[in-house]
């Protein structure tokens, strides 16, 4: 089961309603940057993001990837059409809106549901990363890959004894100076365990991730608001655990939302 494969699946009408019958209500893009409080990154993400019926798909793309005139030409259009052309960002948030249109994550009985507090930009991201943090079980001395630094993550396996090895295209050190590969085959060669993001599925890089932990036996924490219900299709067939944030993400609130946490017997 690859990515590749769950969308061939979709557009033959093999795990639910065919996509040629379901619109795409509203396309639309995302840019927005973001700096906490006392840190020294600025945080740089965009999205693109498709409207099924009362399900969103969303997929994070770097710069230069997807043009903010393609929102116009495919909002309207058959779900299906979105699925077979255009970049992959597109591609992948279409795909993450007709699954979650299948079943919506409030309606899923698998999900723990956990409420984000209101409040500032550093509380609510102190909270859910803690709560992507709660997903994580390993020993004292594990390396744990993070493919997609987030700084509270890094602190977090820490703070459970683990050595962390960061990877990330983008950032080149951690918030306290340790050097980021951009290599993920380094990291995934020497972990015994695996987070990453949910923006692997959106640069291609997530199938190949899934292959080197099922080839080792290794758990595999996904933290998606990028391919969320992408994502929870492998439960059970790679990934061992997922907090799934569906659009509209905490940082665009400051008012109490939810998210949604999964864990499967290999967590």
């Amino acid at each position: 089961m690859t990515v590749t494969g769950l969308l061939t699946d979709a557009l033959a009408g093999r795990l639910g309603p065919s996509p040629a019958e379901l619109t795409a209500t509203s396309v639309f893009w995302l840019h927005h940057g973001t700096r906490l409080a006392g840190g020294d990154v600025t945080y740089r993400n965009q999205y693109v993001l498709v409207r099924c019926g009362t399900s969103f798909g969303a997929c994070a793309f770097e710069a230069d990837e997807v043009e903010p005139g393609l929102c116009a030409e495919a909002s309207g259009q058959p779900l299906a059409t979105l699925l077979r052309s255009g970049p992959l960002p597109l591609r992948v948030a279409a795909l993450d809106a007709y699954l979650a249109s299948l079943q919506p994550f409030r309606d899923d009985p698998r999900a723990e549901r956990v409420t984000l507090p209101a409040g500032t930009p550093e509380r609510r991201a102190h909270a859910r990363d803690a709560a992507i943090a709660e997903l994580l079980h390993v020993g004292s001395g594990a390396k744990v890959a993070l493919i997609g630094v987030v700084n509270p993550l890094v602190a977090a396996i820490r703070d459970r004894g683990a050595e962390c090895l960061p990877c990330d295209f983008n950032l080149r050190r951690t918030q306290w100076g340790d050097p980021v590969s951009n290599d993920m085959h380094q990291v995934l060669g020497a972990a015994d365990a695996v987070v990453a993001t949910g923006m692997t599925i959106g640069n291609g890089t997530f199938d190949t991730i899934l292959s080197a932990c099922r080839d080792r036996g290794l758990p595999l924490l996904v933290y998606a608001q990028s391919g969320a219900a992408i994502a929870r299709a492998f439960l059970t067939a790679g990934v061992s655990a997922l907090s799934a944030e569906p659009f509209p993400f905490s940082q665009f609130s400051a008012d109490p939302t939810t998210l949604y946490r999964y864990r499967t017997d290999q967590s």
